[in-house]
């Protein structure tokens, strides 16, 4: 963890990538909802940003905003994506394809639907190699057992010439992890990527994904509802809820001190995060649908410090700090 924090503080004044007021919507029977809603945030070279939320709050459409692989009827419809000095958001398909799975790779959430099940493993890694490079057959093969290696198998021979079906769960995400590396990029994007397996496993690959960014000093956007992985592995984390982002904080004063009343519950609510109390807390309610948002503050219907501007107008992002945001009416003034 140390070298990584090294890396940090090398290119503490670079951002790998920055996204300013995004919005993306989609299209329902009923009209439009927006998926995600004025979005901001950075990434800094070599830093691990952690994006946290109960599921469906957002996070994997933000992802898939950046990927530009937001699903049909759902779009893009403001704000900005910043990488390498260009706004991805207004790039055409083909643009986009030279920079997606090249400059910025993701590990998606299931390994066993992202991956062909008819294809070997080794045809599936290099199909990402060859889009990008122009290499021959052998130069490629070399490079895909290379990342087999990598990723932690020792036989990559034979894991090149199997297919899906014949590995684990946590083998699967190491050959995603491998096809999201495969070409160097400046940014991962890695989607709940420890979700369905086990404790072992999980550590194993969070242990991996490390190593990779101490190794090619990439930066990362961790997306998860598990804050004790964030806790281990991220800098920075931002906190969604209802398509919004509602905190942004460094991981360290995050879980001393979590500034919105959601942050606070989803610290209260976790085994081995909330010290003072013996009885672990629950946040009351649930994440509203997309279709049927309460006026105001979105989380207000669940907060336990509502006030009655809370139910009429939704909180501006204000400033806390150095580099804290926090979307609520309790720190304004």
């Amino acid at each position: 963890m140390h070298r990584v924090k090294i890396i940090k503080e090398i290119f503490m004044d670079e951002h790998t990538i920055t996204i300013n007021n995004l919005c993306t919507s989609i299209t329902v029977d009923i009209g439009i909802v927006k998926a995600v809603e004025n979005v901001s945030f950075s990434i800094k070279k070599g830093e691990v940003f952690g994006l946290v939320g109960e599921s469906g709050c957002g996070k994997t459409m933000t992802a898939l905003s950046i990927m530009g692989l937001v699903p049909s009827p759902g779009r893009i419809v403001s704000g900005e994506i910043i990488f390498e000095g260009r706004d991805i958001t207004r790039l055409n398909e083909k643009e986009m394809q030279d920079i997606r799975g090249n400059k910025i790779g993701m590990i998606f959430q299931e390994p066993m639907t992202a991956l062909n099940p008819v294809l070997r493993i080794g045809e599936q890694i290099a199909e990402t190699i060859k889009i990008h490079n122009n290499a021959g057959n052998m130069e490629i093969k070399d490079r895909v057992l290379r990342l087999l290696k990598q990723v932690g198998f020792d036989e990559p021979e034979k894991k090149f010439a199997q297919y899906p079906h014949q590995l684990s769960g946590g083998q699967r995400q190491r050959i995603l992890i491998a096809i999201a590396i495969s070409c160097n990029p400046l940014l991962l994007i890695a989607d709940e990527p420890t979700t369905a397996l086990d404790i072992a496993t999980e550590s194993q690959i969070l242990s991996l994904l490390n190593g990779l960014i101490v190794e090619y000093g990439m930066s990362m956007l961790f997306i998860t509802h598990n804050l004790h992985i964030i806790r281990k592995l991220a800098q920075n984390i931002g906190i969604m809820y209802a398509g919004r982002l509602i905190e942004k904080n460094n991981v360290e004063d995050f879980f001393s001190e979590p500034l919105h009343p959601y942050s606070r519950g989803l610290v209260d609510s976790i085994v081995g995060l909330s010290g003072k109390e013996k009885r672990l807390k629950t946040i009351p309610g649930f994440v509203p649908r997309l279709s049927e948002m309460p006026e105001g503050c979105k989380f207000h219907p669940r907060c336990n410090k509502v006030m009655p501007q809370c139910m009429i107008n939704e909180p501006p992002m204000f400033t806390i700090g150095n580099e804290k945001w926090i979307k609520c009416f309790l720190y304004q003034g």
